[in-house]
């Protein structure tokens, strides 16, 4: 498949926006602004476009909400906040083909009639921002950007917010309540941001991926695009695939490729020839799958009959020297340091995971020590404020799940049955 989100990323300096034009950018936006906002939206529901941050939920639809709110102004929020462990797809566009998001942000923006945008940006991303800021400031000089965009009377501006490196900031009303200037912690849902988002207008908040997606669409047209992929879940995915393979990197495939073929296929296979012994398929919060679980179309609608989820597309894979209770062990000390705080079950939840795991892992284990694990998760599992807390409890119940026999052995032998 030609790259259509990670096109012309091998020339240096791609990021400049004279190579980017010369490429065809900026196409799709002038044939946008010809176009009436409602004819916008009805391309991206043709194509099937749905969000790429991990919840693959219908753009077109949440699109459809907030543009029906009379409130004004209205604003667009690109998440970038890359932050779930072993993710890495969106940082090849922001630093590479940032003018590819700018104009898919700009499109977006006469779509939802939003005049405002912003790019909340992961905090360990610095070079992104440089580059960005660079970007916005060439697009708003060759009025791409701005208040007569083209000259077509289309208001849209664009600015960079960065985040201080919280995890959780990548939950859209958390991301919401960091932008405002406030502690970033989830709000309570309903009232959805397409209704009261930033500053209490209606916010559409879409990934970086996502976005990135309405140039091809619109200059390509939404039923050629649904070509692409599977018929549920249509278009180019970016996966970022980490670990035990011999060619790691990322990737752009079509939406549904088989994680076996992303494995064995596009990189090459377990490194040196081992055996392939997990592999964690859209980020640490979807959960874990055994080699025997690996014929399965990497989309939003087949991954969960399969028992898991796309997630972000951060696939990570394991071979047979990686000890599952040290990979638990490490994830939920992850969780429970980017927990907000703000929900009892996940506060206290994500720590009692990591104590128990950690004596596990240190030969302390007792016996009752799994069932106390899958008990906590249990209990935690649905009722958090936000879905960090069920990531921590699925990570535990579907690592246990697929390599009990593992934890078992850890505490009969009081050490690590599988490096010794």
């Amino acid at each position: 498949m030609e790259s259509l989100l990670l096109k012309n990323i091998d020339n240096p300096a791609s990021a400049e926006i004279g190579e980017y034009r010369k490429t065809g950018g900026y196409q799709s936006l002038a044939k946008a602004v010809e176009m009436e906002p409602k004819q916008i939206v009805d391309e991206v529901k043709k194509a099937g476009l749905r969000g790429r941050g991990g919840a693959g939920f219908p753009v077109a639809m949440k699109w459809t909400f907030a543009s029906a709110d009379p409130k004004f102004p209205k604003y667009l929020l690109c998440n970038a906040d890359e932050g779930e462990p072993g993710t890495f797809k969106d940082r090849p566009i922001l630093e590479k083909n940032p003018h590819l998001l700018i104009e898919g942000m700009a499109i977006s923006g006469h779509a939802l009639k939003a005049e405002y945008g912003y790019i909340y940006l992961r905090g360990e991303y610095p070079a992104a921002k440089h580059i960005l800021e660079k970007a916005i400031q060439q697009a708003y000089e060759e009025n791409m950007l701005g208040s007569n965009i083209l000259g077509k009377g289309i208001k849209f501006h664009l600015a960079v917010h960065q985040g201080a490196g919280a995890y959780i900031c990548g939950e859209e009303t958390a991301l919401i309540e960091s932008l405002e200037g406030d502690k970033g912690q989830p709000r309570i849902k309903p009232p959805f941001p397409v209704n009261v988002g930033v500053f209490s207008r209606p916010t559409v908040v879409n990934n970086v991926e996502t976005l990135s997606n309405l140039p091809c669409i619109i200059g390509m047209g939404g039923e050629a695009y649904s070509k692409i992929g599977t018929p549920d879940c249509p278009g180019p995915k970016i996966f970022c695939i980490s670990g035990h393979v011999e060619k790691p990197g990322v990737y752009e495939l079509p939406m549904g490729t088989k994680l076996r073929d992303i494995i064995y296929t596009h990189c090459g296979g377990i490194k040196g020839g081992k055996k392939l012994k997990a592999v964690i398929p859209g980020g640490i919060s979807t959960p874990v799958l055994p080699p025997d679980k690996i014929d399965c179309p990497m989309d939003f609608v087949n991954m969960p009959k399969h028992g898991s989820m796309l997630g972000s597309g951060a696939v990570i894979v394991m071979d047979d020297s990686v000890c599952m209770v040290r990979v638990c062990h490490r994830a939920l000390r992850f969780f429970e340091h980017e927990s907000c705080g703000k929900c009892t079950p996940c506060r206290e939840g994500t720590g009692w995971l990591r104590a128990i795991l950690g004596r596990i892992e240190e030969g302390e284990g007792m016996e009752g020590d799994i069932d106390m694990l899958l008990a906590v998760a249990a209990n935690m599992l649905g009722k958090t404020f936000c879905p960090l807390g069920d990531g921590a409890a699925s990570v535990v119940q579907n690592f246990i799940r697929y390599f009990r026999p593992e934890f078992e052995e850890h505490i009969k032998a009081r050490k690590c049955t599988v490096n010794g």
